[in-house]
């Protein structure tokens, strides 16, 4: 499959087109960064990771508008403190010239981060993104305590990295997601990577409350080399409401289309595949501007 064959599979299952969740759009400063420890981390993680779409902004975005992508995050994500509050002003730019794309920020277990992420939801901050292996913090930090709070009152959705993939963190795993949760059961999260590769332990939060969701971000790929453990599928399945398109565009070593592609793949049928790259991503964020 070919980028350029998404349209046409979007028209086949009646689709609008396809709604990505985890899309990244950074400051500049900010992806040279990503960029850089993509091209360094090889021995790391393992692999070589050539970034496939190193491209400018304009060209990301036009490519994405030419795939059928019809609405995206733009996700930004604090590595230490300090850093969320310009990391915002930035998406929020992005997000006012680019209406198809959801207004997205960050934030950091730090002094004053209640105050900023209540202020960005009350200006009407779409979702926010969090990464506990980037940052270096565990889900549960007191700091993060109210903000776990005011997400699961406005129920403003939060896409969480917490899984160990692709290299482990200090505080990466299930445990202090799992935690939180017991105080706050009705705080949206979308499980970036579907927590791969403790995909199994985030199943389990997915079928236990029901505001967790997944996302479907380089999961099922070739890329890593093992397939992806057949005893889950049928769990993947039942869970077809719960589970949302992402990719990590651009930040990929492969083609977008083969993220599509491995989905496809599953045979999990047409229905799934229309909930899976539209439907529960247009419901959990509702009517949008850039539709």
């Amino acid at each position: 499959m070919l980028d350029e064959d998404l349209p046409a599979l979007a028209e086949r299952l009646g689709i609008p087109g396809l709604f990505d969740v985890h899309v990244h759009f950074m400051h500049p400063r900010v992806l040279a960064k990503v960029w850089a420890y993509f091209d360094s981390a090889g021995p790391l993680l393992g692999r070589p990771w050539p970034i496939t779409y190193r491209w400018s902004d304009d060209e990301r975005v036009a490519h994405l508008r030419a795939m059928g992508v019809r609405r995206y995050s733009a996700l930004s994500y604090a590595h230490k403190p300090g850093v969320a509050g310009f990391m915002n002003e930035w998406s929020n730019e992005f997000a006012a010239a680019h209406p198809e794309s959801l207004w997205s920020a960050t934030f950091y277990p730090e002094p004053g981060v209640d105050a900023y992420v209540d202020a960005a939801i009350s200006d009407g901050v779409e979702v926010f993104k969090a990464h506990v292996q980037v940052g270096d913090f565990p889900a549960n930090h007191p700091l993060l305590e109210p903000v776990w709070a005011s997400l699961a009152a406005s129920g403003t959705p939060i896409v969480l990295h917490a899984g160990s993939g692709p290299a482990p963190g200090t505080y990466t795993g299930v445990e202090g997601v799992a935690d939180v949760l017991t105080r706050h059961p009705d705080l949206p999260v979308v499980v970036a990577h579907m927590g791969m590769p403790e995909i199994p332990e985030f199943l389990d939060l997915a079928e236990r409350y029901e505001q967790v969701r997944l996302d479907t971000t380089m999961v099922f790929v070739d890329f890593f080399g093992e397939p992806f453990d057949p005893v889950l599928l049928p769990r993947v399945e039942a869970l077809r409401d719960k589970i949302l398109f992402g990719t990590d565009f651009p930040n990929i070593p492969y083609a977008y289309a083969h993220q599509v592609e491995s989905l496809v793949r599953l045979e999990l049928g047409d229905e799934w595949l229309r909930r899976v790259l539209w439907h529960n991503a247009a419901e959990l964020f509702g009517e949008h501007r850039g539709t």
